[in-house]
């Protein structure tokens, strides 16, 4: 996936020993392969190498006893990949990375397995999602990276870079593309990263992390609404931070933001940015512009600067707001912040069927298609059996996870509330599109195109009819839809029920979901309450 291959080569030099770290292995067959007799000795001939080396072993597959490279067609490697794995639970070790090649001989490959000490890495993580959202040049990325590094910024947003996406990572199609950013606790102190950009520094994070903090960022722009909408409900998010500069104070956009986190029923901190560049009575003018903003929303405002870190942190919830002054140029309340989300808990999450709403696809040379989102029930491990869907069709079909990243680390299990990405087979790329989810094999999952929701009107200038056409964002699906008012009509500020219809796909969707629709400056919430046929 991307590694040079001067690290196969070196690996293939160095051979096999007696009492070396590397192994070599053409391939692993199931029903070969895990047999008792050979199970037993396949899995201490792994812990031997892993002691040899220290703790870490590696295993060339595709290539002959001599180190001769042959290749497996990506079926094999992939069933090859699942016995490793099976192996390597079964004596206290785990596959820390994968990296596979093209041999040049039509779709075969070659790969290089790292395999490590210990249960993989997130088993035992406290692992908190915080979605932010403000106005663009708020200061909301330029917050995040100076969270993230540790570094203030130079007046021009030079933190801020940290969160672009650069183009190896689309290609790579790795977790990061999701959350954009992570930092971490270890013993209530903050770990940062020397540079974000580079994947071993985010790979050690998480590894040496005991609290991992992602961030879900959004899109500033009025015209990316749906972007934000949509990072917003389709991620698994805890908490929402919301920046709102010194020098600007709040906008519509600013207050259209709120609106939808209070809508998701996030509790929500404020950050007051860019403090460094104006006078005290201008701060003071924009936390009492916030705490009236708030209030309009029957939220209550905490001040962070008169009633302390300590109590926001005792009292933030659904209701109670905390505001914070923040600068990324003096690192002006940088402590408090870090104070505060050391010592958030995850929010306990509605129970749901389905595992993962799938956020992005990819296809990777070598590896197939891998899907990225937020594992919303259960955990997902290497060599599951899952379906995916609903197709175009409708129908769902079996797939097998081959392997799983979170933040550049390869794991063998991805747990509730972690956002991974998964490597899939059996289903061509072409197939597969955001908005579908992944579920368990043992499931009898139904698409649906019709539902009935409570729903209440956020904002709209004239009466929503029967047969209005918002865009309907449910977890990760954004899709054009109709809906149909129970009471045929409804206006701003209305509650009441209504039968929402995708326009153009099925989907799949549960009872309980909350969702958005919304279109121009027309916005609202549901809750869906009734799947029909």
């Amino acid at each position: 996936m991307g590694v040079n291959r001067a690290v196969l080569e070196e690996a293939i030099e160095k051979g096999e020993t007696e009492n070396g770290s590397v192994e070599f292995k053409y391939e692993l067959e199931k029903d070969i392969h895990l047999q008792d007799g050979k199970r037993e000795s396949l899995a201490a001939q792994l812990r031997y190498r892993v002691i040899s080396g220290d703790g870490e072993a590696t295993y060339v597959i595709g290539v002959s006893d001599d180190g001769d490279i042959e290749g497996l067609d990506p079926e094999r490697f992939s069933e090859t990949m699942d016995v490793l794995s099976l192996l390597a639970s079964e004596v206290d070790v785990h596959i820390d990375n994968v990296s596979t090649w093209s041999t040049g001989k039509g779709d075969k490959i070659v790969g290089l397995a790292t395999i490590k000490e210990g249960q993989p890495v997130g088993d035992d993580k406290n692992h908190i999602i915080i979605g932010t959202a403000g106005h663009v040049d708020h200061g909301k990325s330029t917050l995040v990276g100076s969270l993230m590094t540790g570094e203030s910024d130079n007046g021009d947003g030079a933190t801020r870079s940290y969160l672009d996406v650069k183009p190896h990572e689309v290609e790579r199609g790795l977790s990061a593309d999701i959350s954009y950013a992570v930092y971490g606790f270890k013993d209530g102190q903050p770990l940062r990263m020397d540079d974000p950009n580079r994947s071993s520094d985010r790979s050690e994070l998480v590894e040496k992390a005991d609290k991992l903090v992602s961030f879900v960022d959004t899109v500033g722009h009025q015209p990316w609404l749906r972007t934000t909408i949509r990072g917003l409900v389709g991620q698994k998010i805890d908490y929402g931070l919301l920046t709102i500069a010194a020098d600007d104070g709040p906008t519509q956009t600013t207050k259209e933001h709120l609106g939808l986190l209070i809508a998701t029923e996030l509790p929500v901190m404020v950050t007051i940015t860019k403090t460094d560049m104006v006078s005290d009575e201008r701060v003071n003018e924009v936390e009492r512009e916030i705490e009236e903003l708030l209030r309009q929303v029957n939220r209550t405002p905490l001040l962070v600067d008169r009633h302390g870190v300590q109590t926001a942190t005792e009292e933030i919830n659904e209701d109670v707001v905390p505001i914070f002054r923040t600068s990324a140029v003096t690192m002006e309340g940088f402590d408090e912040l870090d104070y505060l989300i050391n010592n958030l808990d995850p929010r306990e999450k509605e129970e749901t069927g389905s595992q993962m709403y799938i956020d992005k696809v990819y296809n990777i040379d070598g590896v197939g298609p891998v899907v990225s989102g937020t594992v919303q029930s259960g955990s997902i491990e290497t060599g599951d059996t899952l379906k995916i869907g609903p197709l175009r069709n409708g129908e769902f079909r079996e797939v097998k996870a081959r392997s799983i990243e979170i933040h550049y680390y390869s794991v063998d299990k991805a747990k509730e509330g972690q956002i991974a990405s998964v490597a899939i087979s059996d289903v061509d790329v072409e197939e597969l599109e955001r908005g579908m989810v992944l579920l368990p094999s043992d499931s009898d999952p139904k698409s649906t195109k019709r539902f009935k929701a409570e729903v209440m009107v956020l904002n709209h200038p004239t009466k929503i009819t029967d047969g209005y056409e918002p865009v309907i964002h449910l977890e990760t699906i954004s899709e054009t839809g109709v809906i149909h008012p129970s009471d045929g009509q409804m206006m701003a500020g209305d509650k009441g029920t209504a039968e929402f219809e995708f326009k153009f796909s099925p989907h799949y969707v549960e009872e309980g979901q909350k969702f958005v629709f919304r279109e121009g400056r027309s916005k609202g919430v549901g809750k869906v309450k009734e799947l029909l046929e």
